[in-house]
């Protein structure tokens, strides 16, 4: 389908992108590699009236910095930068390895980080991999820069806690310390995850893909874990409190099954339970 028709502004710096979204408040979206906005629009499943285009925007919104135990990775870098960083396969490999497996390599080159995080999907795979790793999310808007929990960021279906007067400017990691892992089970190998797990044992964190409206922690899993349980107890419950969707790729049953067969994988894999 072809999208509703709209105006397009190129901006040239934050300040220019920021403005633009004050002025035109929740008529307008940003674009940053446009793998998340374009289709929505070509359903006709969001009709902006202005699409804000901040994919060539540079500075400190794209790159990646490792500093006083802390990752620093600025919104714009592309999926291709996180993939073949050896600064980030070294202090932060979990993100590294996952970026890897987004999409094809087209998508990787022009797909941005803080695009499919501020994009939302519970299908995705690099909110689970921030949710597992303790991410912290830096928003601005016109009140300034403010810290975000990955854990408080994602709201509901393709809804976050940004307002639409702000834009994701970077996301901070801890550098990682001890195991981790990802598993992720799809029909293809460029289809988006039936079921994925992250679990990184440096966050104590373990994060589920399609698995709820949201991308969503496994607290139960988390929970046992800490309490000694080894991987085949916790990842028992890795469905607990779930509300996984039945589509035509499985039924809610089916993907619980698969999260509880991953999660035990996974924590095996990086030696946590």
């Amino acid at each position: 389908m072809i999208p509703a028709a709209f105006d397009y502004v190129r901006a040239g710096s934050v300040e220019e992108a920021l403005a633009a979204l004050a002025e035109h408040g929740d008529d307008a979206k940003l674009m940053a590699g446009g793998h998340s906005l374009i289709p929505l629009m070509r359903y006709r499943l969001v009709t902006p009236g202005v699409v804000v285009d901040v994919g060539n925007l540079n500075g400190d919104l794209r790159g990646i910095s490792v500093a006083d135990g802390t990752v620093r990775v600025g919104a714009l870098t592309r999926h291709s930068e996180l993939e073949h960083s050896a600064e980030l396969a070294d202090a932060c490999p979990m993100l590294a390895h996952v970026a890897s497996m987004v999409g094809d390599p087209a998508v990787r080159h022009r797909g941005t980080l803080g695009g499919s995080l501020a994009h939302a999907d519970p299908a995705s795979d690099l909110p689970a991999a921030v949710l597992a790793l303790g991410a912290t999310l830096v928003a601005r808007g016109p009140g300034g820069e403010r810290e975000i929990a990955a854990a408080d960021f994602f709201t509901g279906f393709l809804e976050s806690v940004l307002a639409d007067d702000e834009m994701l400017t970077e996301i901070r990691l801890p550098v990682s310390g001890g195991g981790w892992n990802y598993q992720k089970f799809n029909r293809r190998a460029q289809d988006w995850a039936i079921v994925g797990v992250a679990v990184a044992e440096n966050a104590k964190g373990v994060s589920l893909v399609n698995m709820g409206s949201t991308p969503m922690r496994a607290t139960a899993v988390e929970q046992a874990v800490a309490a000694g349980a080894s991987a085949v107890d916790a990842a028992a419950l890795a469905a607990d409190n779930a509300s996984p969707p039945s589509d035509l790729n499985g039924d809610a049953e089916y993907r619980g099954h698969l999260a509880r067969v991953l999660t035990e994988r996974a924590l095996k894999a990086a030696g946590i339970a």
